[in-house]
C-alpha cells in the first residue's frame, strides 16, 4: 500500500498523513509499505481516521 492510498482511506492529504504518523511516532519509509507499517498506521491512527 502506498502513502497515497491511506491517506485517500482517511480522506486527507498526504502531507496530513505524514503529520498524523509523526505524532504517533511512526516513522515512513519510501516507496511501497510494508504490510506491517500499514498495520501499525491503522492501530495507531484508526480512531483519528473514523
Amino acid at each position: 500500500m502506498t502513502r497515497k492510498q491511506i491517506s485517500a482511506q482517511y480522506g486527507v492529504d498526504t502531507k496530513t498523513l505524514r503529520k498524523w504518523c509523526e505524532r504517533g511516532n511512526i516513522k515512513l519509509p519510501n516507496g511501497m509499505l510494508p504490510p506491517n507499517q500499514v498495520q501499525r498506521i491503522f492501530e495507531t491512527l484508526g480512531e483519528w481516521g473514523e
